[in-house]
């Protein structure tokens, strides 16, 4: 049964009830019979094959519903004695093929059988030429031989009650008009033409022959499938054996018996078979009333299941439209209290079935507002839009309905379900009541609106330019309601300003109703947009303020000697970052192991403007070493070199004299 979930406080009482049905026919235990019920388990005396035998069931009830159990088949083993108490002599020739019946007595439960030869404890031994069929009992010799004259008895045990019964014994007897000739084999144990076999079972096929000379039995796969290697033949009697049959196993089996004068055969197809099993099933739903219920049943089988389902151990009725049933998944719509109970889906086909034990809870409530009262205050900005939630639990979900004070508000654009108001005033401030109605009671809850002026930044958005070094001052003054709190957040590109950190550089130096801050001593890196954003209970403005600053040039870029003479050297560069100044001029400087540092140089031209991105440096010593660099200069200052060039060597003076002719 399912575990039964009480509210804290409560107290549940379980009581299952459990009855029990043979062959449809419900139990009913009394003082002195033979049945006795002890919890839910049955117990039967002195059982009676003619009484007991049959299908049980279980029926399991509370307070909540009946589910029932798989059923289970009651066989009582028995043996009983064979009829007749002597047989007629068997009369062959040898040589010939004889097979010796054993004719079981009537019976319940799996038999075994073996042959006693003359007397007990004298076995026939089963070889190639002999074999005992543990379907049929019977004694098959394949060829007769002198050494098999004698009285021959079936021993049948039941491997149930451990009995065994000998039957009478059959004299075999030869005949003295000659032997008999050679003979192609002859098959006497036939196969079905269909054997069907259940999954993972253990397979036995039986195969023999009679015939002269004394025939080999083999086995193959007729479908041209290898026979697998668990499959085990029986080199002395002929049998196949399939441990744990699976599908692939299924298939198309030839038994073939030959000998030097013939060959003789008998096919028979294995069938694979399964029981249902569950792959899906149901879980325990607890729906509202009027809601939809959809359960899902799901088994493997071969061949497939069909399904259909129970409701407190009966069959669903499913002649209304709102119940439906498909191929297993269930579908209830429209629920009402009366759904209310156990269900069981059962999966069969004709070799089993399984069952699903499932609870369905119908809950049919009056509103009720314990677990969700509305807000005792709800703060709302003038002119913005606010939403009043109500959500009591109920169900069905039923009607909502509000009231401003005592009067009552009617559906309009301001409101919608939960309460919606747009564009608030100060004419909505008041109390609001929720009140909800369903076919099982009414209740409501209450809570006020309150509204706030709206928070407004007062600095107008802007555009700072500032110089390296420089404090600035970034504005964030507000206008806002009084009985709010302020909070004040800057972000710096996007990124939240940790004041503290940033080396010392951001200060907050507004007061009560204003959130600016100062940069001291500002730099490059400084440069790009800071955000103010102010925050309240109701509401949430922001602001934003792009700052760009100015500073002396970057390095120029790319900076490399072109040419070199004895005295003079050309020079190139790209222009690097004027930060926002425009470069006025260049300069240029060189340095030699020679020299105390970097020293000025004179260039041609002589000046060098902010576009002038080439220049020749003359008037350098010959065959000497150099290193030269370049410096920007704006309005701000003069900024950080460039890298210096690879040395560059100038060329050797050489002196040229002209030969008079």
């Amino acid at each position: 049964m399912h575990l039964i979930h009480g509210l804290t406080g409560e107290s549940v009482t379980l009581r299952i009830v459990y009855l029990w049905k043979l062959n449809d026919s419900f139990i009913v235990p009394r003082s002195g019979s033979r049945y006795a019920l002890t919890g839910g388990n049955l117990r039967i005396s002195h059982l009676n094959k003619e009484e007991d035998v049959g299908i049980y069931q279980c029926l399991a009830t509370n307070s909540f519903g009946t589910i029932v159990s798989r059923e289970a088949s009651l066989h009582i083993a028995y043996l009983e004695n064979f009829k007749t108490q002597s047989r007629s002599p068997v009369r062959v020739r040898e040589g010939q093929g004889v097979v010796l019946l054993c004719g079981p007595p009537p019976h319940s439960g799996e038999l075994t059988f073996t042959w006693i030869f003359n007397e007990y404890p004298t076995f026939v031994m089963q070889n190639t030429r002999r074999f005992v069929s543990q379907k049929t009992g019977n004694l098959y010799i394949a060829m007769v031989e002198p050494s098999d004259v004698g009285n021959y008895t079936c021993v049948v045990t039941n491997t149930v009650t451990k009995s065994s019964i000998q039957g009478p014994p059959t004299p075999l007897v030869l005949r003295v008009d000659g032997v008999m000739g050679e003979y192609e084999p002859k098959i006497e144990i036939q196969l079905p033409d269909v054997i069907p076999v259940a999954k993972s079972s253990t397979v036995k096929l039986e195969c023999f022959a009679l015939g002269n000379p004394v025939p080999t039995i083999s086995w193959r796969r007729v479908d041209g499938v290898a026979v697998g290697r668990k499959v085990d033949v029986n080199k002395a009697s002929g049998v196949l054996e399939i441990p744990y049959f699976q599908q692939e196993d299924a298939g198309l089996y030839e038994c073939v018996a030959e000998n030097s004068k013939g060959r003789n055969s008998v096919k028979g197809k294995l069938s694979f078979y399964a029981p249902p099993h569950l792959i899906e099933e149901p879980q325990d739903a607890q729906k509202p009333i009027d809601d939809t219920l959809v359960w899902e049943c799901k088994a493997s089988a071969k061949p497939k299941s069909s399904y259909r389902w129970l409701k407190n151990g009966e069959p669903l009725d499913t002649m209304e439209d709102r119940v439906q049933v498909n191929n297993g998944v269930l579908t209830i719509s429209s629920l009402k209290l009366a759904d209310i109970g156990m269900y069981q889906c059962v999966a069969e086909n004709k070799h089993g079935r399984v069952f699903t034990n499932t609870e369905l809870r119908v809950i049919a409530v009056a509103p009720d507002f314990s677990q969700n009262m509305l807000k005792p205050q709800t703060l709302a900005r003038q002119g913005g839009d606010v939403l009043i939630e109500c959500r009591p639990k109920m169900s069905p979900h039923g009607m909502i309905s509000w009231r401003k004070g005592k009067e009552a508000l009617r559906e309009s654009h301001r409101y919608d379900g939960n309460l919606r108001i747009a564009n608030v005033t100060k004419m909505d401030v008041g109390l609001y009541t929720c009140v909800a109605r369903n076919q099982f009671g009414v209740a409501s809850s209450a809570g006020s609106l309150l509204v706030k002026e709206t928070t407004v930044i007062t600095s107008p958005a802007g555009h700072l330019d500032v110089t390296v070094g420089e404090s600035i001052v970034l504005p964030c003054q507000v206008s806002h309601d009084p009985t709010l709190d302020l909070k004040f957040t800057w972000f710096f590109n996007e990124q939240l300003i940790h004041f503290g950190n940033h080396g010392g550089y951001f200060e907050k130096v507004g007061g009560r109703s204003a959130g600016d801050i100062m940069i001291r001593n500002i730099q490059l890196r400084h440069a790009g947009k800071y955000t103010c954003a102010v925050q309240t209970k109701v509401d949430s403005v922001s602001i934003a303020t792009d700052v760009v600053v100015r500073g002396a040039p970057g390095p120029p870029v790319d900076f490399q000697v072109t040419e070199m003479t004895d005295s003079t050297a050309s020079l190139s560069w790209g222009a690097g970052p004027d930060n926002h100044s425009p470069v006025h001029t260049h300069n240029i400087q060189a340095r030699t192991t020679f020299s105390l540092g970097w020293q000025g140089v004179i260039t041609v031209p002589e000046l060098l403007g902010g576009k002038q991105l080439t220049a020749t440096v003359i008037d350098l010593s010959p065959w000497v070493e150099y290193e030269f660099r370049v410096l920007a200069t704006n309005a701000i200052g003069t900024g950080e070199p460039s890298k210096p060039s690879k040395k560059a060597r100038t060329k050797d003076m050489r002196m040229y004299y002209i030969c008079p002719t």
